[in-house]
């Protein structure tokens, strides 16, 4: 199981990743994130929208209700070009974070 503060950290970049690709309701974005980590990452609603409600106020992402042809009222999201920025940038020091942590575990000695 991944830590709390590790899960809260990658929150960001991986929904601002998963509506680059299209815009998307909250369940379906829960959804794609458990699909796409292969079951590694699982949300709930309590993870994600807080996210997304803090997202749509940094002007990162934007929603608007859309009605289902079952008629359902959902709220879509989609990311705005700040989004698209602050995606770059994530991306950024993730990938440093992951080359930093893979020089510094790389030639780990065997643990006795």
């Amino acid at each position: 199981m991944i830590n709390k503060a590790l899960m809260a950290a990658s929150t960001k970049p991986i929904i601002l990743t998963i509506l680059q690709r299209g815009e998307d309701y909250g369940y379906n974005i829960i959804q794609r994130v458990k699909e796409m980590s292969g079951g590694t990452l699982e949300w709930s609603d309590g993870t994600l929208y807080p996210v997304l409600q803090r997202l749509e106020k940094e002007n990162l992402i934007s929603s608007q209700w859309v009605v289902s042809e079952e008629g359902r009222h959902r709220k879509y999201y989609k990311i705005t070009p700040s989004g698209r920025t602050a995606l770059q940038t994530e991306m950024a020091q993730w990938r440093s974070m992951v080359q930093a942590l893979n020089l510094i575990w790389k030639p780990m000695p065997e643990m006795e």
